[in-house]
């Protein structure tokens, strides 16, 4: 028998226990019933069923422009490649990756529901009853912990993220984290006799593998740290990272983003030069708590010294804040 495509739910024997096609389709005839979920410049993702595991799941693939691109290719490959090394609970697992003459390179990975971090604090904003009850402050701060864990985690294994932002953090609807989108993602790949965490090695390397060209500023402009801004003229490590949380952070807390300007290069300014005032002075009255502003602010400063010099410190710092109840 064959089994519909995209069920969702409880778990029937009809979506276990039927057979295994005869001839074992190759490539992407193993998946049916596709429905796209969304598209971007270069790529688009969509829901398909696959009909050995008998599970719904997400193909990522280039769109049919960017398909002889050789450096979409590489992005895609290295976006694969990255989720799929990054096993964590707040990361996405990918399940196959390969090629088909039909859609060129694709992978696929585990369908998540839910809504991310941005359309919650948007909501929040608005002051939608429901929502202002589901996510307190100190749920809020949970859930960039969440995020926070997956990038600990990558440091860990040498890779930086470089678009840490409220739409890449996923909540679902069983209360899980997912931090998404390792498009851009930066790897540090050092030979066995030298350093293999930037913590340990600041210094910019050729063995620096990254995804963009020369020139370009990977990342969101509103996110970005001043390495990032200044990207001829720094070194981008896992301090920049956490200098993106620190403005997610601010956020979660402030319902605004502390470095928006009017148009991008006086953002680009802000994130340089400004400093702006803590999130409890920016937004009163929310309850942001002393503790919660000195971790946003210690996080975003400028120069990366000034920052926490890891993840897990800046998560120890979290941990220790006290929250109004609520």
């Amino acid at each position: 028998m064959s089994q519909p495509a995209g069920v969702q739910g409880p778990i029937f024997l009809s979506a276990t226990d039927y057979d295994l096609p005869a001839t074992l389709p190759q490539g992407i005839g193993k998946y049916t019933g596709f429905h796209e979920m969304a598209r971007g410049g270069s790529a688009v993702l969509r829901t398909c069923f696959d009909q050995m595991t008998g599970r719904t799941v997400v193909m990522k693939s280039l769109l049919p422009d960017c398909r002889d691109d050789a450096k979409e290719n590489r992005r895609l490959l290295r976006e694969a490649r990255v989720t799929a090394q990054l096993q964590h609970p707040n990361t996405v697992p990918v399940y196959e990756i390969g090629r088909d003459e039909s859609v060129g390179l694709y992978f696929t990975m585990k369908r998540i529901t839910g809504e991310n971090l941005f359309e919650i604090l948007k909501r929040i904003a608005r002051d939608v009853p429901e929502t202002v009850a589901e996510f307190p402050l100190r749920r809020r701060v949970e859930i960039v912990t969440g995020a926070a864990l997956a990038l600990m985690y990558a440091h860990a294994r040498g890779v930086i993220h470089r678009d840490v932002k409220p739409e890449n953090i996923w909540v679902g609807n069983f209360g899980e984290v997912i931090l998404l989108d390792w498009g851009v993602a930066k790897v540090w790949g050092q030979s066995d006799d030298q350093p293999r965490h930037p913590a340990m090695d600041r210094g910019e390397s050729s063995s620096l593998q990254e995804i963009t060209m020369a020139g370009d500023r990977p990342g969101t402009p509103l996110y970005m740290s001043p390495e990032q801004v200044n990207v001829n003229r720094a070194t981008v490590d896992d301090r920049s990272d956490i200098f993106s949380t620190g403005v997610v952070l601010y956020e979660a807390a402030a319902l605004r983003e502390p470095f928006r300007g009017r148009f991008i290069q006086e953002t680009f300014d802000n994130i340089i030069h400004d400093t702006p005032p803590p999130p409890s002075v920016a937004s009163p009255g929310r309850g942001i708590p002393a503790g919660l502003d000195e971790v946003v602010m210690k996080a975003i400063s400028k120069q990366p010294g000034d920052r926490y010099q890891t993840m897990r410190e800046m998560l120890e710092a979290l941990r220790a804040v006290d929250f109004p109840d609520g």
